[in-house]
């Protein structure tokens, strides 16, 4: 079943705030092959996707929305920067549905996650495309 248009412009609860540790950086930095990050070295650029991948769970995971994980594919990432995430920053992602567009049976979901401080300042903004594919796609 598409999901229905009505989805855009709508934005799901905060998450839970995710502390950004030395370890969790170079957890991070291993996991996707560029070693183990001391500290002091600059944080992957990618790293945000920890927080921002988070924020989409409660997207996939509502069930008004209809999303079958196990028919989603990742089509897209990027990311808008204010200021480098930190070590010692307490960040907190919140998704919000940009757009969709339904093209031969698959929805075309535009996600944007906007990450912030504890502070509320805003640090990242985390863009993702999603195509969830229709039972005939």
């Amino acid at each position: 079943m598409p999901v229905s248009p009505d989805i855009v412009g709508t934005t799901f609860p905060a998450q839970p705030p995710y502390q950004v540790t030395a370890e969790r950086v170079s957890a991070f930095a291993e996991a996707i092959g560029a070693g183990s990050t001391p500290p002091s070295a600059a944080i992957p650029a990618t790293f945000p996707i920890v927080v921002a991948f988070g924020a989409m769970n409660a997207l996939l995971a509502d069930p008004q929305v209809g999303i079958s994980l196990h028919r989603v594919i990742h089509g897209e990432q990027r990311f808008s920067y204010i200021r480098p995430v930190r070590v010692g920053d307490v960040l907190v992602g919140q998704l919000t549905v940009e757009t969709l567009r339904q093209i031969g049976g698959a929805d075309i979901i535009g996600t944007r996650t906007d990450i912030t401080d504890d502070t509320g300042a805003p640090v990242v903004s985390a863009f993702a495309t999603l195509v969830h594919r229709g039972e005939d796609a």
